[in-house]
C-alpha cells in the first residue's frame, strides 16, 4: 500500500536549516589537514580570479602605447595568472572531490554500522527500504555538497567579498549605485529560501518512501505474481513515485522562481551602473580600463550572488539529508548493552531461567506475548515448545537471543542476567535455526560458514552431512561454490532449511535454538534432520519450537503454551495422558492407533 511519509511536520521543518550540516564535523575532523589544503587551493584560485582584471585593466588602459616590450609584460602576466588559476582549480577539485568522497564513506558506514546491531523493534517502525534510501540517496546529497557545493560556496564568497571591496577601491560611486540593489536580492533569498527547506525535505521523505514501496514489492515478487497483483503493485508504486516528483516539481519551481528574481535583479542593476560607468568614460571622469576592471568585478560578483542563491538551495537539501542521517546514528535502541557488562565464564553450560517474564510487543502492546513465564531448562536439556499459533513460542526464542527485553522479569544464562551482559557475549553461545531461514546471495559453502567464520572447508561439509545437506549440494553445477542467488532463489524451501541447520550445527554453540527448524523438509529430509539434532542436542542445551509434534516426542520435556502462559509441562506420554490442550493437539496430528498408541 503506498504510504505518505510521515516525518514531514512543523516541528520537523522549523528545524530545517542549514546549520544542520554542523552535525558532518565529526566526520570532517579526521581529515582537517586535508580539508586545510584544499581551502588553501581554494583562497589561491578566488584572489588569482579577483587579480585577473587588474591585469585586463593595465592591457585596456595602455593599448595605444607604443612600447609593444610593455604591452607583451602585461598579456604575459595575465597569461600567467590563467595558469595558475587553471592549476589552482585542478588542485582544489582534487582536494574537495577526495574529501567528500572519503567522508561520505565514513558516513555510510557509521550509519550502516549503527542500524545493523539495532534490536528487530527498530525495524517495526522504520521500512528497511527507507534505510537505505538514507544510506544511500541522502549520503549521495552529502557528497555533493562537500564534494562540490561548499567549495564552490566559499569560492563565490570570497570573490563577493573581495570584488565588492576592489570595486569599492575602483569606483566608490559606483559601488554605493550597486550596493543599493543588494536589499531586493536578499530578500526573495530568505522569504524563497524558507519554502525552498520545507520542499526539500518532503521530497526527500518521499523518496525514502517509493524506496521502501519497491523494496517490499521486489522482495516479495513471487507472492505479487503469484496472486495475480502485479497492476496493484505498480499502481502503490506509481502513486509514490508521482507524489515524489510533484514534490520535486515544486521544490524546483520554487528554486528556478528564485534563481530568476535574484538574477534579474542583479544583472539589471549592474546595467543601470554601467550606464552611469559608460558616461563618466565620456566625460574623462573615468579610464576605460578602470571602467572595463569594474565591469568584470561586477559581473564576478554578481555571478557569485547568482551562484549562491542556486547553492542555498542544495545546502538545504543536504541539511535535510543530513538530519536524516543523524536520526539514524542517534536512534535510541530499546535494546542496549550495559555500560559495565559482566562477562560470562569461558567453559557455558547452557542453563536458561526465565524469572516471572512478561513481555509485549512494541506494536501491540495491549496483548501480552509471555505472561508471568517462569521456567528453568538444565544444561543439556532438550525441550520442545508447543501450543497454537500465537501462544508465546517463537517469543521465547526472540528474549533469550534479546531481540527483546521484558517488559517484567529476568532472563538468565547460567544465573548470569542477560541484561548485564554484552548482547555479542552471550549470543556467541547460541545457535539459531530460524523459522523463515536466511540465505546469502553468495556460495554454499560461505552460507553454511558464516555460522563460524573460521571454520575449514572438511568442518563445513561434516556440517552439512549432518544436516542432511551436503548430497543435494554437491548436485549443485559447482558443489559447495555453486552461488545460491540473493535470499537463496537457487533453492528449495526445504534446502534452505537445512543450510540453516547446517551453518547452526557448525557453530558449535552450548544452546541451540531451534524454530521450527525442519517445518519446510519432506518426510525423509526430515527424518535425516531429525536424526542429526538427536545426535547434536545430546551435547548442548536444545530448546524446539514446533508445531507438528512429531518432531517433539523425543524431547526431555515438553512445554505446552498458550496466549503467553505455561499451562503444562511433561514427556509425551506424560502430556497425552493429562489429556490437556497437548492431548487436543496430539489428537488433530496423530492417527488413531498409531503414534498416540
Amino acid at each position: 500500500m503506498a504510504r505518505a511519509p510521515v516525518s514531514v511536520d512543523e516541528d520537523r521543518e522549523k528545524s530545517k536549516h542549514v546549520g544542520a550540516l554542523r552535525e558532518l564535523w565529526p566526520f570532517l575532523r579526521p581529515y582537517r589537514m586535508l580539508a586545510a589544503l584544499a581551502g588553501l587551493a581554494l583562497v589561491l584560485t578566488a584572489s588569482v580570479s579577483l587579480m585577473l582584471p587588474l591585469a585586463v585593466r593595465r592591457v585596456v588602459d595602455n593599448f595605444n602605447v607604443q612600447d609593444g616590450a610593455l604591452l607583451d609584460r602585461y598579456f604575459g602576466a595575465a597569461m600567467a595568472i590563467a595558469g595558475l588559476l587553471a592549476v589552482g582549480t585542478g588542485l582544489r577539485y582534487m582536494l574537495v572531490t577526495r574529501l567528500g568522497e572519503r567522508v561520505v564513506a565514513d558516513i555510510r558506514k557509521a550509519v550502516f554500522d549503527r542500524v545493523v546491531g539495532m534490536s528487530p523493534a527498530f525495524f517495526e517502525n522504520i521500512m528497511t527500504g527507507e534505510v537505505l534510501s538514507r544510506i544511500t540517496t541522502d549520503t549521495t546529497l552529502i557528497l555533493s555538497v562537500i564534494g562540490s557545493s561548499i567549495s564552490i560556496a566559499l569560492r563565490n564568497v570570497l570573490i563577493f567579498l573581495g570584488g565588492l571591496v576592489l570595486m569599492l577601491l575602483t569606483s566608490a560611486k559606483l559601488t554605493g549605485l550597486v550596493l543599493l540593489i543588494v536589499p531586493g536580492v536578499v530578500i526573495p533569498i530568505l522569504v524563497l529560501g524558507r519554502r525552498l527547506r520545507v520542499l526539500s525535505r518532503e521530497n526527500q521523505d518521499w523518496i525514502a518512501v517509493s524506496s521502501g514501496n519497491a523494496s517490499e514489492a521486489l522482495q516479495s515478487v513471487q507472492t505479487v505474481q503469484a496472486f495475480t497483483n502485479e497492476f496493484a503493485v505498480r499502481r502503490d508504486f506509481s502513486t509514490v513515485t508521482e507524489a515524489s516528483f510533484d514534490s520535486a516539481r515544486r521544490r524546483i519551481s520554487t528554486r528556478a522562481l528564485m534563481t530568476v528574481i535574484v538574477i534579474f535583479l542583479v544583472f539589471s542593476g549592474v546595467v543601470g551602473v554601467l550606464w552611469i560607468g559608460a558616461n563618466d568614460v565620456r566625460n574623462d571622469t573615468m579610464s576605460a580600463g578602470a571602467l572595463v576592471q569594474f565591469v568584470i568585478y561586477s559581473v564576478m560578483v554578481a555571478g557569485a550572488v547568482g551562484a549562491l542563491s542556486e547553492i542555498w538551495g542544495e545546502l538545504q537539501r543536504a541539511a535535510g539529508a543530513t538530519e536524516r542521517l543523524v536520526e539514524l546514528l542517534n536512534a535510541e535502541d530499546s535494546v542496549a548493552d550495559p555500560a559495565a557488562p559482566v562477562t560470562l565464564p569461558a567453559q557455558v553450560l547452557g542453563r536458561i531461567t526465565f524469572d516471572n517474564v512478561s513481555f509485549r510487543y512494541p506494536t501491540r502492546p495491549d496483548t501480552s506475548a509471555l505472561d508471568q513465564v517462569n521456567l528453568d531448562i538444565a544444561p543439556g536439556e532438550t525441550v520442545a515448545f508447543v501450543g497454537p499459533s500465537g501462544a508465546g513460542k517463537t517469543t521465547i526464542i526472540q528474549t533469550i537471543l534479546r531481540f527483546y527485553d521484558p517488559q517484567q522479569g529476568r532472563i538468565l544464562l547460567d544465573g548470569v542476567d542477560l541484561k548485564d551482559v554484552a548482547r555479542a557475549d552471550f549470543r556467541s553461545h547460541l545457535a539459531l535455526v530460524p523459522q523463515d531461514p536466511v540465505i546469502f546471495a553468495s556460495t554454499a559453502m560461505e552460507n553454511i560458514r558464516f555460522g563460524r567464520p573460521d571454520a575449514t572447508d572438511a568442518e563445513v561439509e561434516a556440517a552439512a552431512k549432518a544436516a542432511a545437506a551436503h548430497d543435494f549440494i554437491m548436485k549443485l553445477p559447482e558443489g559447495y561454490a555453486s552461488e545460491l542467488g540473493e535470499r537463496g532463489v537457487m533453492l528449495s524451501g526445504g534446502q534452505k532449511q537445512r543450510i540453516a541447520i547446517a551453518r547452526a550445527i557448525l557453530r558449535d554453540a552450548p544452546v541451540l535454538l531451534l524454530d521450527e527448524a525442519t517445518s519446510a523438509l519432506d518426510a525423509a529430509s526430515e527424518r535425516a534432520v531429525q536424526g542429526a539434532v538427536d545426535e547434536v542436542s545430546q551435547s548442548r542445551t536444545t530448546l524446539i519450537v514446533a508445531h507438528r509434534l512429531a518432531t517433539v516426542k523425543k524431547a526431555d520435556r515438553i512445554v505446552v503454551m498458550d496466549e503467553g502462559r505455561i499451562v503444562a509441562q511433561g514427556t509425551h506420554d506424560e502430556l497425552v495422558a493429562e489429556g490437556g490442550l497437548y492431548a487436543q493437539l496430539a489428537k488433530l496430528q496423530f492417527t488413531e492407533g498409531a503414534e498416540l498408541a
